[in-house]
């Protein structure tokens, strides 16, 4: 078997998505963190930053809670797993 890689790996993944968002940012105490680690440490890649101001997809959440125990700002991340039948299907491994 051909080893996959993790996005090929995270490609086959099946995600329920919710239009009440799991994660969610509060924006003013984002803009004053200087490191930003959510932006690399999510391991779905879903934080972004553009001209200081962070953005965040929650559709390809993994639901691994990266972000919320790297954040430096108490408050930044409101995290809670998404509600019944919605979130991440693993499909391999």
């Amino acid at each position: 078997m051909k080893r996959m890689s993790i996005e090929q790996l995270l490609g086959i993944n099946k995600f329920a998505v919710d239009d009440e968002a799991h994660i969610v940012l509060n924006k003013d105490i984002c803009a004053a963190c200087v490191d930003k680690p959510c932006t690399f440490a999510c391991p779905a890649g879903l934080y972004t930053e553009k001209d200081g101001e962070i953005s965040f997809d929650y559709a390809g959440c993994l639901e691994c809670g990266t972000c919320r125990a790297v954040c430096p700002r108490e408050g930044a991340i409101s995290w809670q797993y998404p509600r019944g039948g919605f979130g991440i299907n693993f499909r391999y491994g």
